[in-house]
């Protein structure tokens, strides 16, 4: 168990170097010379931590936005109550989760190699996410006396199926957004992609591409995705800002208080600025890291699994269409703030928007819904996340994760677990 942990953590826990890894066996099926394995693993890993160091750079802006727009509304978050604290879970569990996290990626690899959905899912930090959140919502419901193996034997053939059958999901629509089939998405937003996709081909015009925007010429400074993403963004931040300035509030002087000496609707702005960076960063990252990863994938595809194709991270396919990216966020924060007012006056219920997952998924969803439905259909993926979000988090909170795991609030924030999670929890409790 030591070397499974030792395994997990370091190899599967740290992407970069599981990726860099698969690119090095790659270029080695492929008998590359040393100057090749050497130039190609370690451009794959600085790709992809350029990728991390652009997703820091907008988290930490979204970390800015987030509370901003939680004051406006005056929106608190709720205590959910815990049985169990994460770190006592992880104790318990902990191994049971990564043993799972193991074979399910064996299984994985073994349904690529042996069936017609040739997809190996690489994205490591949602592959441990979603192990320890399929623990958690099992342990939830058959209750913490649960037997290890049979904890482990469930999650592993669970995590197995799904991170095979979700890349074939939406593959079909990916290859519109590509224009190839050399990567799949492997991501926990895949369901608000397919469904951003499927809506945008019946309610969106694929002819209004977001990407080929007509403005007039004195307005042409908007087809450039990096000022229409500071512009954007640089409102919503000056509004908050502003309206941020008028509230006494403690909270709204603390987060003030965040800017220092500068004047606060200043610093705002700036961080539209930064946001607008952290995406430039993310799409060169993606450049270069796909760019070193499909060509050595060839190498696995041809000699251990024919046909394989790796399913990686949501950022993937920011730079197919980078407009519908703002585009997608602005209809989910958008769709956010409506739920909010519709939850709290119809249920009773305090819907608290988390704008990184709201960004992340809303951007996927808003390229997916761009490739068959234009701006109309990056748009309309946008508020289909929030709506999945709004109504999942609602669901899960209230009626299945009522009384579990405090961390485990934010389990009902990533889109593809509202939909799993209570088929999940259905399973469990006619399992154990």
């Amino acid at each position: 168990m030591d070397v499974l942990y030792w395994i997990a953590t370091n190899i599967f826990g740290t992407p970069a170097i599981l990726l860099g890894f698969i690119v090095l066996v790659g270029l080695m099926l492929q008998k590359k010379s040393t100057s090749q394995l050497v130039s190609g693993t370690f451009k794959a890993i600085i790709g992809f931590l350029i990728i991390g160091a652009g997703s820091d750079v907008i988290v930490n802006a979204l970390n800015v936005f987030e509370p901003m727009w939680k004051e406006v509304f005056g929106l608190k978050t709720s205590s959910l109550g815990s049985f169990m604290g994460q770190d006592a879970f992880n104790t318990k569990f902990g191994s049971a989760v990564t043993l799972a996290m193991l074979v399910g990626f064996l299984i994985n690899v073994a349904l690529a190699r042996f069936t017609r959905f040739k997809y190996i899912y690489l994205t490591g930090h949602m592959m441990f996410w979603t192990s320890t959140i399929f623990a958690g919502v099992i342990v939830h419901a058959a209750g913490t006396g649960v037997p290890v193996w049979k904890l482990v034997v469930v999650i592993a053939v669970i995590l197995g199926l799904y991170w095979t059958f979700q890349p074939a999901l939406v593959q079909p629509f990916l290859r519109k957004v590509t224009g190839n089939d050399n990567i799949a998405l492997g991501h926990t937003s895949a369901s608000v992609a397919l469904l951003a996709a499927l809506l945008g081909k019946v309610l969106g015009n694929k002819k209004n591409d977001s990407e080929k925007i007509k403005v007039p010429k004195g307005f042409e400074f908007l087809r450039d995705s990096n000022v229409i993403t500071a512009l954007s963004m640089g409102v919503l931040f000056l509004i908050g800002a502003i309206i941020l300035s008028t509230k006494g509030t403690p909270e709204a002087a603390a987060l003030i208080a965040k800017a220092g000496d500068q004047n606060f609707i200043i610093y705002s702005i700036i961080q539209s600025f930064t946001f607008a960076g952290g995406i430039a960063i993310v799409l060169m990252g993606v450049r270069m890291f796909v760019g070193e990863l499909v060509p050595a994938f060839n190498g696995i595809a041809t000699k251990l699994v024919p046909g394989a194709k790796p399913a990686l991270d949501a950022p993937v396919v920011y730079p197919y269409a980078p407009n519908a990216v703002v585009l997608g966020f602005l209809g989910a924060f958008a769709g956010a703030i409506i739920w909010l007012l519709v939850l709290g006056s119809t249920v009773s219920y305090i819907f608290v928007p988390t704008m990184i997952v709201l960004f992340f998924h809303g951007a996927t969803a808003g390229v997916f819904g761009n490739s068959t439905g234009g701006v109309r259909g990056a748009v309309i993926g946008g508020f289909v996340t929030s709506t999945i979000v709004a109504w999942g988090q609602f669901v899960m909170v209230r009626f299945l994760i009522s009384s579990t795991v405090p961390d485990t609030a934010m389990w009902a924030a990533d889109s593809d677990m509202f939909i799993i999670g209570p088929i999940l929890h259905f399973i469990a409790k006619l399992f154990f």
